[in-house]
This record gives structure tokens, sequence and C-alpha cells, in this order.
């Protein structure tokens, strides 16, 4: 199976649009340049999806373009947004200059600066729609729309930024919503990027808004947040994801007796708390007592573990094999001129050895004249099947849905639609149908940089040809502005007629 390990464990324009952080550069071009060779060597050596989005030329172009970018001696952040963008161009999920993953002096750097937008946001149709309001005078209620930030067009922003964001193939959905802030993570995509493409020129930030239900475009002033303000809402509860055996799962029944399952993350790596013994507890429960309907939200859940393995036991009354996905790799041993580079959790990882074999072959939806090896290993653990295990929940099954499944969340939404198990409801996932990349990484350290860039090394291909998307839901559900001001959740709120229906 796919896992968003990398996220947990560490989850542009040309040179002459970036801001400089110093007048004078710090870095050489010539180191630059030699860590954009070290880059191209790993990429083109280790990365399952560098080919599947984009033909040879094109990344020999996208190569060369990043570096006439780094021809010339400048600043970190001008070195970090040409890696970013270079990453965005390989139209993978699981590639990127990962902020969780940098080194101390990176992150206080370029990430930490006291620029945060005083509100949590949504793009819904391109528009910047506040969703929780942090200003001290509390002058952005829920569903006004940010239309200018210092004179500069919300929507000039969202393009801007969506020249780094990261997706896999055309999946812009993801991208969109990537940039959305929910106080989700310590460091969210936009804090970090929008300081760096659009510098502040004075203390304040000025907005113009448009507040709900009042047509007339008005102006404000409103005071950025600094980083520690931004990460004391989520603070407590990362902490207790570190380690402790805090319960990072919501379980409630409804009214009817339905069962509501909430699940923010499936990155459990690092927690303590057995989430297996409480999942198998919850769905035996709801089993035994016939609820009528099983609800799993998975809204804003990238992926992590297989939770979703754990759910499917017991929805099916026979083994149900996983997928008709193979597993690709692109070398059985890492060059050895690479390995002062690469850090990962799994030292197995830099010599597949006998896991790796040789394809009669080619696979059929892999790119044509890239050579790979079928992967066995992960097979071995799973058997690539599901087999009932539990009590047989007999209910509806409705699985709530968005831009952010695209990892373990967007196979378990595969399997369930695929095998008919469940109603999905929301919106389009991340991901592709094409197959994603991740699994196992390499963490490559550039040494004169010190940037570190995510090396996903497993691809996962389907055995026919498939969209370039992500999955469809069964009903789709889009949230307005009035939904945001009133606090409704219209996903639910579709939810529950089904099941009264």
């Amino acid at each position: 199976m796919i896992h968003s390990r990398a996220f947990q464990m560490i989850l542009l324009f040309g040179a002459s649009c970036h801001a400089q952080v110093t007048a004078a550069p710090i870095l050489k071009s010539s180191d630059l340049q030699a860590d954009a060779a070290i880059l191209r060597k790993a990429y083109q050596e280790l990365h399952p999806g560098l080919y599947r989005y984009n033909t040879r030329e094109e990344m020999d172009a996208h190569f060369a373009e990043l570096n006439q970018q780094l021809g010339h001696d400048q600043s970190l952040q001008d070195a970090f947004l040409a890696f970013s963008e270079f990453a965005a161009k390989v139209r993978c999920g699981h590639t990127q200059v990962n902020p969780f993953n940098q080194q101390k002096t990176v992150v206080d750097e370029l990430f930490k600066s006291p620029t945060r937008l005083p509100f949590y946001f949504d793009w819904l149709d391109r528009q910047m729609v506040v969703t929780q309001d942090f200003t001290s005078n509390h002058v952005l209620p829920s569903g006004t729309e940010v239309t200018q930030i210092d004179g500069v067009p919300t929507s000039t922003i969202l393009k801007r930024l969506l020249s780094i964001a990261r997706a896999d193939g055309a999946n812009d959905g993801k991208r969109i919503a990537q940039l959305a802030i929910h106080g989700d993570s310590e460091y969210e995509t936009f804090d970090i990027y929008f300081p760096l493409f659009f510098p502040q020129a004075g203390s304040r930030f000025t907005l113009q808004i448009r507040r709900p239900k009042i047509h007339k475009a008005e102006e404000i002033t409103a005071m950025p947040l600094t980083f520690e303000e931004r990460i004391a809402p989520i603070k407590s509860r990362e902490e207790q994801r570190e380690g402790g055996d805090y319960p990072l799962f919501e379980s409630k029944d409804l009214p009817d007796k339905s069962e509501y399952l909430r699940m923010a993350t499936w990155a459990l790596y690092n927690s303590k708390w057995n989430w297996q013994q409480w999942l198998n507890e919850r769905l035996n429960e709801a089993a035994d007592r016939n609820a009528p309907a099983l609800i799993i939200d998975l809204r804003g859940n990238e992926g992590g573990n297989d939770v979703g393995n754990e759910i499917i036991a017991h929805l099916i009354d026979a083994p149900i094999k996983l997928s008709s996905m193979s597993r690709l790799v692109r070398y059985r041993k890492v060059p050895d001129e690479l390995l002062p580079y690469l850090d990962t959790w799994d030292q197995s990882f830099r010599d597949w050895g006998s896991s790796a074999i040789d394809m009669a072959e080619p696979w059929p939806t892999a790119p044509k004249a890239v050579p790979y090896l079928r992967l066995t290993r992960f097979d071995d653990e799973t058997g690539n099947v599901i087999k009932p295990a539990g009590k047989r929940f007999r209910g509806k099954v409705f699985v709530l849905i968005d831009t952010s499944n695209s990892s373990a969340t967007f196979q378990f939404v595969q399997i369930i639609q695929s095998h008919h198990l469940g109603t999905l409801v929301g919106q389009t996932t991340g991901g592709s149908q094409r197959g994603i990349n991740g699994g196992a990484f390499f963490f490559l350290r550039l040494p004169h940089t010190g940037l570190e860039m995510d090396v996903p090394l497993i691809g996962t291909f389907p055995s026919l040809p498939a969209p370039d998307a992500g999955i469809t839901p069964d009903i789709i559900v889009t949230s307005t502005i009035e939904d945001i001001e009133n606090r409704r959740d219209a996903v639910m709120a579709v939810v529950l007629e089904a099941i009264r229906q």
C-alpha cells in the first residue's frame, strides 16, 4: 500500500520575481548548480513517477530551467523557491521541498516570519472566503470574501502560489485545496510561500473585503499573526499526536443510532494510542446494535497508515483483492555516489534485493522506454488481499471525501467505490486514478543549500489505462459562502437526509 510516511516523519516564476531576504547573495551559483546536479541524478535514478506526466524531453527542459534559475549567486529564499517550483513540475503529490524535513536553520530563516493572515480560509470557486477570524476586533465574520491583500487581487495570489503546489497529474482541485488554511498543520503551504512571493510592505495588512450579505467592497487593515500565534490553536493537539495515547479519531452516535466516525488523520506512526482496538470496538458495537448507517468522515485527511483496511474487513463477507495496481521501482540498489545524500527510516530501501524482479514485458501503463522492476516485498506482507474480520456491519455506509484524500485515504475510497461497499459523498478526491508514488521514501539532503527534497520510491500503476483524475463521489456536494457563514455542514446535511430516506 502507499503510505504518506514522509508527511508524518519529518507529512514559480522566474528568479527575477522572487523576493530577496537580504540584499547580498549568500549562496554561490556553482554550489547551487552542484545541488541541482545531485537532485537530477537522484530523481532520474530513483523516482518512479518522474516520467508519469512528463516526457523525457519535458523533464530535461525542467532540469535545464532549474539550472538556469540557479545560474547566479542568490539568497537561500530564491533557491528554495526555485527548487519548490521544480518539484511542482513533476506533478507528484509526494514530491516536494518538505517543510517538515528541513534543518533548523532553514526553518528559522524561511518558515517563521510574523506574516500570517489573521484568519483561516477556504477557496470557493477560487475566491478566498474566511472560515475563522483571529483579528483582535473580530472584523472578519465567517463567510467574508477577501478580494485583495495589500492591493494584490487574491486571484493573482492563488495563481502565483499554484506554481509550487504539489498534486498528482492534472488534479488542480488538490492544488487549490492545499493552499487554503484550516489550522491542520504547523507549516501551512500558504503561510510559507505567500510572504516569500508577496513580501509585506508595512506592519499591517490592507484587505479589501465583502462581508456576508453586503455586496459593497470595503477596505480594512489588520495586524498579521506571528508564527507562534498561528500554531497556538493546534500546538497542544500536535504534541498529543507525538507519541501519546490520546485518541485521534472521534466517534459518536447520532439521534437515529447511526455511527459517525471522524478521522482527521491516519498518520499514526508515532502515536502510542491503540487505534486498531479502538476502531474495531466501535465497528463491532455498531454491528451489534444494527446501526442504520456508518458515516466515515475523511475530509481533510491525506492519509498515513492503512486504517481503511481495518474498516473494510467489517464490510465484506469474503476476501477482496486490494487493487489491480502493480508496484514498480526504478532501481534494485541505490548507486553508491548517491548514498551520502540520502536519509530514510528503513535502510532496506537502499537495496531491494530479490524483492525487485525483472519483468518479461514492460508494464502496460508505465511510461514507455523507462526501465522498471516489479516490487514484491509488500505483496508478501499484505497478500494484496483484505479478509473479513470482526463483526459484519450490514447498515448503509457513507464515506465523506474531499480533495485532501490523496494517499492512503485515496486508496481506501477507491476500494469502497470499486467494490460497491458504500456511498461516497462530497468533493472529488486528490490523487490520480493513474496511480500515485509513495510507499517508501528517501529524504534527499542537498549539501550546499541544506535543503531536503522528498524522493518517493514506489510507483503504483494500473493494469489498464485510467483517467488522470481523482475519484468522483456518488453524491457531489459543494459548500457555499452561505454554508460557511451559517456554519452549516452541507455534506453532513445531505448524508442525514439520505439516511432518513
